[in-house]
């Protein structure tokens, strides 16, 4: 039976809202959220479709080989997937397959973070001696610690954006694509 919100009409709060939620909150709200997800996954994996093999270093550092297999594979994965997931259409299986390399991508940033400086000592003389070239804001981010706060700030946001866009593709996969999508229009789904 197709219950009218995720939880039963009589534990809302406000009952008179489970129209709004069934029809058009929950089936256009997961759609946005797809359509966002899998445009991002489209977006960034567009320079990798431009150079397919551009990955290859990626590929076999974190155990893929062989490279030129991987890294198209994964260019492929990334843009068609994202494009996929944004239409709704073999969205189960692509949004795992896009959770999966997000997955890797994440471990690859906790393995391999940014290090503990973005200037070596010459750089940061070099700077020092040609302040012209920073900005004040610049001047006071790079020069007292070599860009080691900036560097955090880089590490935190490489971390959490992969978690952030893993977590999206996987709820997309455990979900499907909803009532919204070319999966439903078609009228199958994995």
């Amino acid at each position: 039976m197709d219950e009218m919100t995720s939880s039963p009409r009589e534990r809302l709060i406000l009952p008179f809202m489970a129209p709004f939620y069934h029809k058009l909150a929950q089936p256009y709200g997961r759609a946005v959220f797809r359509i966002v997800i899998g445009g991002y996954l489209a977006l960034e994996g567009w320079s990798k479709i431009l150079a397919p093999m551009s990955s290859i270093p990626f590929a076999e550092m974190m155990g893929f080989y062989p490279g030129w297999l991987f890294s198209p594979l994964l260019s492929a994965v990334q843009f068609f997937g994202g494009l996929a997931i944004a239409l709704g259409v073999l969205t189960r299986p692509v949004a795992l397959a896009n959770a999966f390399v997000l997955v890797v991508t994440l471990i690859y940033h906790y393995t391999h973070p940014y290090g503990q400086a973005f200037l070596t000592p010459e750089g940061i003389a070099f700077l020092k001696a040609n302040a012209q070239y920073l900005t004040e804001a610049g001047q006071k981010r790079l020069l007292s610690d070599g860009g080691a706060v900036f560097l955090g700030l880089v590490q935190g946001k490489a971390e959490l954006g992969s978690i952030f866009w893993a977590a999206g593709a996987a709820i997309i996969a455990a979900f499907g694509g909803g009532k919204v999508s070319l999966d439903r229009l078609i009228g199958k789904e994995f």
